[in-house]
């Protein structure tokens, strides 16, 4: 038995990893590479499709599915594995990939392809091919997200997928992986635990109590799937604690997800699913207004505060929240919460430097709203959490997380008679 990485390896995108065990290959994930590196996505994959007799996807998040609908293009035919929650947001997720992409890399047809060839599997089942056998286990990243265990040729690899910050309490916490012969794990925040949530919670409601009780607006850019709702969930829990005030959801992909939700009540945490079944749903706070055209986004930076705006693209890489700060972010009366990861060299981490001025969609902007961080929201386990749920595994390949990160993590699973190593493009490692 081998796994080999074909993206996610020393980066956190492209997440695919080809397992060859008992004569039959299977792919493990088949995502997409994002910014500095979407080149990539064009390039061929490193295997061959028509060769992969099955794929098993981990959840739903771009980075892991995205080239999918291209795998099936190039000649793939075989069955997809994943949850149901995971292909219903990966509809959602496709097709709006599909919209924004510059440079497409498959079509519509592709999208469909994948659905007709889609296997749902759920948590604890089994997945015979063959003699190779596979399972999932409870990932708290996304509902439906799993991690991968397979069993063949006498030993057992577990790869992690993302793994969920288990402080958070929208999702289930992940479950504790069996003894493998290998575990392949990511390593995103290797280098660094979170804040506490409560802790995070509640400098979160300081700043809105603050920023709305002035008559300002609170921009907050956010992922449209779990980052947004998760937001949502929190402003239900605690509005009796803030000003009054609307909250607009910025976003059609979301809205689409926020829609999809009361469908994956068993994917959720008991505390979340205890809501839907006394009839309440808790991702739809009080004064909860959803934004559908693009005129109607564009029109609320004509409007006084206070407001809460949530919109996309948590990265600032597009999207209607660029919109909002070019003509907010000069009144100090408003604020920008970053409640997601911010690449290195990208606009979000130009903000946060606090430069005097911004380039704004073609403008120069004086920066004088306030400006917070808050990476306690994280949707990924931190590294105490990682050395948790990596405890007793005897070997560990690391991938999804910069080269840094990764680094400081198998440094500190050394000490621990564990022997760890960051997992190379192409590079073969036996299980």
């Amino acid at each position: 038995m081998r796994i080999v990485p074909f993206g996610a390896a020393r980066e956190v995108t492209g997440s695919c990893h080809l397992l060859w065990a008992e004569g039959r290959k299977v792919l493990l994930d088949c995502g997409m590479f994002q910014g500095r590196e979407e080149g990539k996505n064009h390039a061929p994959f490193g295997f061959e499709p028509k060769a992969v007799e099955a794929v098993v996807l981990t959840h739903a998040h771009l980075d892991h599915v995205g080239r999918l609908p291209k795998l099936f293009r190039e000649g793939y035919q075989g069955p997809v594995y994943a949850t149901q929650a995971t292909f219903l947001l990966l509809r959602i997720i496709l097709e709006d990939a599909l919209k924004v992409m510059e440079e497409p890399f498959f079509d519509e047809g592709d999208v469909e392809q994948v659905f007709r060839h889609a296997h749902p599997m759920e948590y604890g089942a089994w997945l015979r091919l063959g003699d190779l056998t596979l399972s999932f286990g409870q990932a708290g990243h996304l509902p439906g997200s799993a991690f991968v265990v397979a069993q063949g040729e006498g030993k057992t690899l577990v790869y992690s997928g993302d793994l969920g910050n288990r402080q958070k309490t929208v999702l289930p916490d992940p479950s504790l992986p069996p003894k493998a012969d290998l575990v392949l794990s990511e390593g995103t925040y290797g280098d660094r635990p979170h804040r506490s949530f409560a802790a995070t919670v509640e400098e979160f409601l300081e700043i809105l109590q603050q920023t709305l009780g002035q008559g300002g607006k609170v921009f907050i850019p956010s992922f449209a799937v779990e980052r947004a709702q998760e937001i949502l969930f929190l402003l239900y829990e605690n509005g009796h604690l803030l000003p009054e005030a609307p909250i607009y959801l910025d976003s059609p992909m979301a809205e689409r997800v926020l829609d999809l939700y009361p469908s994956l009540v068993r994917y959720f945490s008991e505390k979340v699913q205890a809501y839907f079944l006394s009839g309440k749903n808790p991702f739809r706070p009080k004064r909860l207004e959803v934004v559908e055209s693009a005129e109607e986004s564009k029109a609320l930076s004509r409007q006084p505060g206070p407001m809460v705006i949530i919109a996309g693209s948590g990265m600032l890489t597009g999207g209607r929240i660029l919109h909002h700060l070019k003509h907010g972010l000069s009144d100090p009366k408003n604020a920008l919460v970053f409640v997601g990861y911010q690449p290195r060299g990208g606009l979000g981490a130009e903000i946060i430097a606090r430069p005097q001025r911004i380039r704004l969609l073609g403008q120069d902007v004086p920066l004088r709203a306030s400006v917070h961080t808050l990476g306690g929201f994280s949707g990924h386990a931190g590294q105490d959490e990682l050395l948790d749920w990596l405890e007793g595994q005897p070997r560990i390949a690391l991938v999804h997380g910069e080269e840094e990160a990764l680094e400081k993590l198998a440094s500190l699973l050394a000490p621990r008679g564990q022997e760890a190593r960051l997992a190379r493009f192409g590079e073969a490692i036996e299980v």
